[in-house]
């Protein structure tokens, strides 16, 4: 029970370290942040669409 109660405690420490050292971003960093996130989800979406189009409309067309 000690064992697992130390062990808590020095994760706890190593997450208050990598806070300790984040930072917010600033505008920009953020735009370009958000305009590769919001690609890659149209990307991820287009893909799906595609998917879903092979496999409902091409079987119909053979």
């Amino acid at each position: 029970m000690e064992l697992k109660y130390k062990e808590r405690v020095k994760k706890l420490q190593e997450y208050t370290r990598i806070l300790k050292l984040a930072r917010r971003p600033n505008r920009d960093e953020f735009l370009t942040i958000s305009k590769i996130a919001g690609a890659i989800v149209a990307l991820v979406g287009f893909i799906g669409f595609t998917i879903y189009l092979l496999l409902t409309v091409l079987p119909m067309m053979l």
